[in-house]
């Protein structure tokens, strides 16, 4: 496993993951630059060190209960992967979150491998974990629209939409009966309606309803636990934003990120979350600067735990529970 991690970390991936650090250096300076080099750098000042270090802790909590949910998926799937196993083969996925073509999941799913857990179930647990941090998003972003009532129909399609969705990801019966409608569609909407089918169909078997609810439970704690780190960090720059409205500012920033089709939402997210904080009354070099230390201490310091796994030896442990069929 070592050598396939070394093999993963090398060549063009290495060349990618080293020319997004670049890019993102040059980004995050001529943002500085933009914003007044010198009040970005005092508003970083005036965050401090022991305010970075609670973000990164709270990132820490982050990855652990996305980590853990991670492990429900496996099991859910017949798997037994060892714990330290486990947590290296997950924070590994992290090193090349900042690279495209979503290397850093296939990674999980080469070093699963030889542990004996198929592609196809590496791709069903993924695809769970992103369908589950997009809920998780959006329902804090329901949140913080709460804050603003002309926006009260939006919170109500979230607070319709996202249980449905938990009911139709959840139900065999309704995912079959919705990739049976597709043939009504027009043949480009009809093919598109079938991939999407196939894959809630693939992501099925690790949502039964009582896993549905505690993965649920564990995404939106990871993520508010990030969202809280935001607030405190907005606090300490004297920022007159409540939590709701932190929690909305940094769920949108995340969606408009992902929205960018960026890797690691890089340059989208930050740009998102400036434009907003400087919305809600935020200074921009304050604004700036948040968002600087807020990825820094998420992306990044992922980026950077995602590194050292890769290059940890793994300790020989035992193998897994090969999974029954359906």
């Amino acid at each position: 496993m070592s050598a396939a991690s070394s093999e993963w970390l090398s060549g063009w991936r290495l060349r990618l993951l080293i020319l997004s650090i670049v890019a993102a250096a040059i980004g995050y300076v001529g943002f500085s630059v933009w914003g007044g080099w010198q009040q970005v750098s005092s508003a970083i000042g005036r965050i401090g060190a022991g305010m970075i270090v609670l973000a990164l802790m709270m990132s820490l909590v982050n990855y652990g209960l996305r980590l853990l949910r991670w492990g429900l998926y496996l099991q859910q799937l017949g798997y037994r992967v060892p714990v330290a196993t486990n947590v290296r083969i997950y924070l590994a996925g992290f090193a090349l979150t900042t690279t495209p073509a979503k290397a850093g999941e296939a990674l999980r799913a080469l070093l699963l491998k030889p542990l004996g857990v198929r592609y196809a179930d590496s791709l069903s647990a993924l695809l769970s974990e992103r369908i589950s941090d997009l809920l998780a998003v959006l329902a804090m972003a329901a949140v913080g629209i709460s804050q603003y009532p002309h926006y009260s129909p939006l919170l109500w399609l979230f607070a319709i939409m996202i249980p449905l969705f938990w009911i139709l990801l959840a139900s065999k019966t309704l995912l079959e009966y919705g990739q049976q409608q597709c043939r009504f569609l027009p043949s480009r909407l009809a093919n598109i309606g079938h991939k999407v089918f196939n894959l809630l169909m693939s992501t099925r078997r690790c949502h039964p309803p009582h896993l549905l609810l505690q993965a649920s439970a564990l995404s939106l704690a990871a993520w508010c636990a990030e969202g809280m780190a935001f607030y405190w960090i907005l606090q300490q720059l004297q920022a007159d934003i409540s939590v709701q409205t932190a929690l909305f500012i940094y769920a949108i920033s995340m969606l408009a990120g992902a929205a960018s089709f960026m890797p690691g939402g890089l340059g989208g997210a930050e740009l998102a979350m400036t434009g907003l904080l400087h919305l809600n009354g935020l200074p921009l070099p304050d604004a700036i600067a948040a968002s600087l230390v807020i990825r820094l201490a998420t992306l990044w310091f992922a980026v950077v735990l995602g590194g050292i796994a890769l290059l940890l030896e793994p300790a020989p442990q035992g193998s897994t529970v090969v999974p029954t069929e359906e």
